[in-house]
């Protein structure tokens, strides 16, 4: 029996192409933001389209860097660095942790 407090590990994917300033923001702005609202219910993969192009098509990504969440459903996008806490949180659907 699955007890209802167990909450679903987030499971985001980043695309950017080769080490960029922009793609280097993006991954420490993410990690930032999981680190104080997902505290360990996340697992972050990135994934460089320099390396597998052929990834992108999967999820249709057409700017880097990209964040798409796979999980929890629906699978949700956000373009850019990710300098924008507030825009992060509301795109990808994260309750700010009350303080």
């Amino acid at each position: 029996m699955k007890s209802e407090s167990v909450e679903e590990t987030w499971n985001l994917r980043l695309y950017v192409a080769g080490q960029t300033p922009k793609s280097i923001t993006a991954f420490a702005n993410l990690k930032k933001i999981c680190e104080e609202h997902l505290a360990g219910k996340y697992r972050i993969e990135v994934v460089d389209l320099l390396k597998n192009p052929q990834l992108a098509k999967g999820d249709q990504i057409i700017a880097i860097p990209t964040l798409v969440r796979k999980l929890p459903e629906p699978l949700k996008k956000i373009i850019g660095d990710l300098a924008n806490t507030e825009r992060v949180l509301v795109g990808l659907d994260i309750r700010p942790v009350s303080r």
